[in-house]
């Protein structure tokens, strides 16, 4: 890009654009060297339950279903905690405008691994906000009935002290966004990386 110049440009101008190319450049070095630092971290801690999910199964009715059978062919599992728990009017804005975005590249994520929307409230909720949305190629669980949300931090109740004081409104614990990658590795699911 240094390069190209156009039209009318000052030489004040191309010589800023030029030092921010520099540090775009450095800053995309960074960037990869990070991302290959995340693809080779150690195996993570080995997942404290089977967890049972709620999923809409091949006959169109709810199924119950163990975390360790929604990785299919992969061996990577990707879980979105999804605003939505049965305290909630309707979904998180945010994260319903996310997941806009993320359903266009669904099918894609599909090719490398698992991936699935989770929230607390009941499938039949979810799949009904799903289908208004448009979204056709996000898949959901119900984590209604199991402490996933707790144990991987998709709601507030395990955050530590000083963060939960910032998050917990009235007292009460809250669904928190969160992603999650899982990895199985010879039949044991383990954590393998997680942010919000």
């Amino acid at each position: 890009m240094s390069h190209l110049i156009y039209p009318n440009e000052s030489a004040e101008y191309r010589e800023a654009r030029n030092q921010l190319l520099a540090e775009e450049i450095a800053l995309r070095s960074q960037m990869e060297a990070v991302a290959a630092r995340r693809r080779a971290l150690p195996s993570g801690g080995e997942v404290p339950q089977d967890y049972v999910f709620e999923r809409i199964g091949r006959n169109l009715m709810p199924e119950k279903v163990e975390m360790s059978k929604v990785f299919g062919r992969h061996h990577t599992l990707i879980l979105y905690s999804f605003m939505y728990g049965p305290e909630r009017e309707a979904p998180c804005p945010m994260c319903t405008h996310l997941l806009d975005s993320v359903n266009g590249g669904a099918r894609h994520v599909g090719q490398r691994a698992s991936l699935y929307t989770v929230a607390k409230s009941p499938i039949a909720r979810l799949v009904a906000w799903a289908r208004d949305r448009g979204w056709v190629d996000l898949d959901f669980l119900s984590t209604a009935g199991n402490s996933y949300d707790a144990d991987y931090f998709g709601d507030t109740s395990k955050l530590p002290t000083a963060l939960r004081q910032e998050h917990v409104k009235d007292g009460k614990d809250y669904d928190e966004t969160m992603f999650n990658v899982f990895r199985l590795d010879n039949g044991t699911v383990r954590h393998f990386w997680g942010a919000n």
